[in-house]
This record gives structure tokens, sequence and C-alpha cells, in this order.
């Protein structure tokens, strides 16, 4: 392979699958200690794969997504929480890639390709709807100083950097990046959720903690399909979970001597019904994986677009260009929805039946294979599936186009009964 030669598929699972492997061998023992991975993330940053999505004249992989969501979910099947902590990564990168042609991107691009790591911390518990935040960014004399508390702050023991979302004091919702071990900030694992328990999902609190101006960023318009890489990541680690669910249920029957009386063979790996459920489940697993690598590919092609029209000449850049652009993007976010509806459903039912195999023998905590459905049902509540399935119905009968700004907190009403006068909806985006 020359300096310039695309990666193929092969290549790359070549060169990170003794990694995921390693990842894999502590799977177990990490679940039964709670033991976040941070040495595992370690051999992964050393092998540059933070990095995969940045252009390789800026130092790093220059992969598509599509082969990034190939080994995110590899890397999912050897360890689900891993992918969910650098998840906001992935999209903080993304969203720089779009950008590359700028300073800010390439500044950022190249600090990624250096190792760099970006963290989350955007929800609180005490926001709303509206995308109001308690967290502020005032100054201090030549000084920017960021306050507040932050919930879900999912990979941040895992990062150099955090991007907080915050409100400056002239109201304007922005993102700060600050570093992880600068004064005032205090991350804590103290996240409760029954599974991706090492995801490090917890609690951020920054207590006059100084950003500098040129890491505040101010957030633009939000196209169609920009945020399909977050859900899409959640779908790929669903993919690893089941592959990994499937396997580890196959070594389990492997190993099997015990049985039934109305078995229709002596040993489990020789009865038909038994392999007829790890046969179906199976299917599962190869079905889901290829869901989300060919939604991964509809998302590149309108990146791609999006990307080539937004540095095009000024004479090419048409209406009739930004609608055909446009049209790729609302693709790829609809594909993603649709993904999310089947991909959820497949890999909950997958991850239940599993337990057909073995009766109570296979509710053993030293097999821990209830991990995978917990896991899973985790993930699965992210961006909850029904309000997908309602923006899709919308979109067939109506047209409607989905909102490309989520949020999430108090109610509109409560916030209304609580601030008189309060003015309409203002939603959020998550850095």
């Amino acid at each position: 392979m020359t300096e310039r030669e695309p990666y193929t598929d092969s290549a790359l699972i070549d060169r990170f699958r003794p990694v995921f492997d390693r990842i894999a061998d502590g799977a177990l023992d990490r679940e039964t200690t709670r033991r976040l991975p941070l040495e595992e993330a370690g051999w992964l940053r050393d092998l540059g794969f933070g990095a995969l999505r940045v252009p390789r004249e800026l130092g790093g992989g220059g992969i598509t997504l599509r082969q990034l969501f190939l080994l995110l979910i590899e890397l999912g099947a050897a360890e689900s929480n891993l992918v969910q902590a650098l998840r906001v990564h992935f999209r903080f990168t993304e969203d720089r890639w779009r950008e590359r042609d700028t300073e800010l991107g390439e500044r950022w691009l190249r600090r990624i390709a250096d190792g760099a790591v970006v963290g989350n911390a955007s929800s609180e518990r005490e926001g709303n709807i509206r995308g109001r935040t308690g967290t502020t960014l005032r100054a201090d004399g030549d000084r920017l100083l960021l306050t507040g508390v932050k919930y879900y702050s999912t990979g941040s023991l895992y990062a150099d950097w955090i991007s907080v979302a915050v409100v400056r004091e002239d109201g304007e919702r922005v993102t700060a990046l600050v570093r992880t071990d600068a004064d005032g900030v205090r991350l804590l694992d103290d996240y409760s959720g029954f599974g991706q328990r090492t995801s490090a999902s917890g609690t951020s609190i920054f207590t006059d903690t100084e950003v500098e101006p040129e890491e505040v960023i101010t957030t633009e318009q939000v196209y169609a399909g920009q945020l399909a890489v977050l859900q899409l990541t959640h779908l790929a680690t669903l993919a690893g979970i089941v592959r990994r669910a499937v396997d580890d249920t196959a070594g389990f029957v492997r190993r099997r001597r015990r049985s039934y009386s109305q078995a229709s063979a002596d040993l489990p790996r020789e009865d038909p019904q038994v392999q007829q459920v790890l046969g179906r489940v199976d299917a599962v697993a190869g079905a889901v994986r290829e869901i989300v690598l060919g939604t991964a590919a509809t998302l590149d092609r309108a990146v791609d677009a999006r990307f080539a029209l937004r540095t095009a000449p000024a004479e090419q850049r048409t209406p009739e260009a930004e609608a055909a652009v446009h049209a790729l993007e609302l693709a790829a976010e609809l594909d993603v929805y649709r993904a999310q509806t089947v991909v959820i459903d497949l890999v909950l039912r997958a991850t239940t039946e599993i337990f057909e195999v073995g009766g109570a023998s296979a509710l053993d905590e030293s097999l821990h294979l209830d991990r995978h459905w917990r896991n899973a049902r985790t993930l699965a509540s992210h961006n909850p599936v029904i309000y997908r399935e309602r923006q899709l119905g919308d979109h067939l009968l109506n047209d409607t186009e989905p909102l490309h700004q989520p949020a999430v907190g108090v109610a509109p009403s409560l916030v209304a009964a609580e601030e008189p006068g309060a003015e309409g909806p203002r939603l959020a985006v998550v850095p």
C-alpha cells in the first residue's frame, strides 16, 4: 500500500483485530469489577484509532465513514463501552472534518491526529427542552470562566478534552473546549444505569474553569444527517453486542453436557432446536451488521456532497445544487431512523432468545450472558425509537422533515409555568 492509497477493509481489520482481541480477553473481568478500560483505550490511541477519519494529509487515517463503522462494530463486539465512550469524539471529529479547509477545522484535526480524544458534557439534570442550560461562560477581566454541572458526560474520563454545551452572558449557546486536567474540572464515575457501566457516563463539575477564547465554538446551522453519526454509532455498538452474544452463547453450548429428556439429541450442540435458535440469532448478527454498513455508506455520500458544495466556486452553489445535497442528507437521516427501528428490535429479541439454549445453566453469573441484553437495552433507550417511528410516519404521510436539532430536558409546559413570559422553544445541539 502506498502512502496515499486508500485502506482496504481487510487491511483495516488485519491492523486492528489483534488489539480488539486483547480488549475482548478482559471483558468479563471488567464487567465483574467495573474497571474502566482506560489502558485498553490507550492501546487504541497508540494505533491511531481516534484519528481514523482525519484526512491523510493532516496526519490521520483518511478512511470512509463506512469503514469507521465497520471497525466500530468489531470494537463493539470486543468492548461495547469503548465505542460508546468514543461516540462524541467521532461526532466532534466529523464536524471538524466538514470544515477541514478552515483554520479551526485543521487545528483540531491535527490535534486529533496527534492522539487527542474529545469527551462530552452536554446534558444537565435540571436542564430543559428549550435548550437552556445552567452552565455558564462568563467574562472575568480578560479571562473566560466556565461554571456548571453536567450529567451523562459519556467518555470524559477517557478524554483529553471535553466539549461543554454552555450559554454565554449574552444568551448565545456555544461549545467550550476544556482540557480534562484543567483547574476546576472534576470528573465522577457515578453513572448508575444497569448497562454500559464502564462508558464513564457520569457527572462533570466545572468550577471557574478557564477557557481560551479560541476554544469556544459557535453553534452554526445543523444540516439534515449531521447528527446521524451519533445514532449510527449506537447501532454499530448494538451490532457488535449481538455478535458477541451469539459467539459467547455458541461457546457455552459447545461445552455444555447437561440436557433434557425432551431434547432431540444427546448433546445440546447436536440438538436441531438448539441449532435453530443459534442459527436465527447468528442471522440477526449478520443482518444488523449489513444494515449499519449500508446506512453508513449513504451517509458517506451525503457528507462528501455537502463538503464538495461548500467548497465549490460560488457560481456552482446554486439553489438546485443545494436542493440536491439536501435530498442526499435527508435520505441518509431517514435511513438511520429506519435502521434504528429495525436494529434495536432485532438485537433486543436476539439477546433475550440466546437463553433458550441453556436452561438455568445459562444464567450463571460467571458467564455474564445477561450483560449483552443489559447493554443493548441501555443503548436502545437513547433517543427513544418511538419518536423515530413517528417521524418516519409523518414524513411518509405528510412529507414532514425530521427536526434536526434534538434537545432533552424538563417539559415545556413546566418551564412555562416556572418562567412566565419565557420565549418560545430554543432547541440545543449536542456538540
